[in-house]
């Protein structure tokens, strides 16, 4: 559908550790009704009219303001708007949740919430220099420049541990918490509680979101099979099925044959990326 857009624009290097990605999305639609998949925390800035909501993983209803932020997700969510819809916005890496948003990131699981609330007022004003602006590239500097100047001090420890973390997500399908203990140096117990705070949840559910997601990329590009992936993680083929309806609201049947619009442009694009950006990105 041509109605339907999305952009990625890869972060600049001294960005890479704070920001995953920005994107400028488009619906010329009337009314805009998909799921998104599980992912990192989000800040988005909302530049059409109309309303908008979140329908997250634990049931609850939460509105969309013109600028917000989406806590980490545990499960696919289902996103409704009015259309047409125009937004700019960004994945947050651990360290960048860190750096802008300075609070425990578990307490935003499964949330969203008003970005004036931690931003102030002239937050909008950020929004209305990109709409005065007409390219992708124009409105995704103007959200750069904002982050830049947003980014608190002082989380050199926040950007190796996720680097830490990050490397033993994508190192195999079914990552031992034993091998981020010798990485980090940490404790069990120390490493739930970064996790918990950097990430929005514990290095468990981290493990088994990524393998999902893997999986469902790899379901959906043909790289892998329903047989290969049992083989690398998942106990039989209902658990297979169960963990990536949690994580991308879809079935492997449907990843394979009739993906979702969101789905299809979320997978595609970032799998292009490979090479500019982690795995833990490009292959999710």
């Amino acid at each position: 559908m041509a109605d339907i857009q999305l952009d990625y624009v890869v972060p600049d290097e001294g960005l890479q550790p704070f920001v995953t990605l920005f994107y400028h999305f488009t619906a010329n639609v009337p009314q805009f009704d998909d799921v998104e998949r599980a992912d990192h925390a989000q800040l988005r800035f909302r530049l059409s009219g109309g309303d908008g909501t979140y329908h997250f993983p634990d049931g609850s209803v939460q509105p969309a303001p013109e600028v917000h932020v989406v806590g980490p997700t545990s499960g696919a969510m289902r996103t409704c708007a009015d259309g047409p819809v125009e937004v700019i916005g960004m994945g947050l890496q651990p360290a960048g949740w860190a750096a802008l948003m300075g609070i425990d990131a578990s307490t935003m699981l499964n949330r969203a919430i008003d970005g004036e609330l931690f931003f102030g007022a002239a937050v909008r004003h950020v929004s209305d220099r990109m709409r005065a602006v007409k390219t992708t590239a124009e409105k995704v500097a103007i959200a750069a420049t904002f982050v830049q100047g947003s980014i608190a001090e002082g989380e050199s420890s926040a950007v190796t541990f996720a680097r830490e973390s990050d490397a033993w997500l994508a190192g195999r399908p079914s990552p031992d918490i034993e091998k981020l203990i010798c990485a980090t140096g940490l404790s069990r117990r120390q490493i739930e509680r970064r996790c918990n705070v950097l990430y929005g949840a514990p290095p468990k559910l981290l493990a088994r979101k990524y393998r999902a997601l893997r999986a469902a990329v790899a379901l959906a590009n043909g790289s892998a099979t329903l047989d290969q992936l049992l083989a690398v993680g998942f106990y039989d083929q209902s658990h297979l099925i169960r963990e990536l309806k949690q994580f991308t609201g879809l079935t492997p049947g449907q990843l394979r044959t009739e993906p979702n619009r969101l789905a299809q442009l979320t997978m595609a694009q970032r799998l292009a990326l490979g090479g500019q950006v982690h795995p833990i990105i490009s292959d999710t």
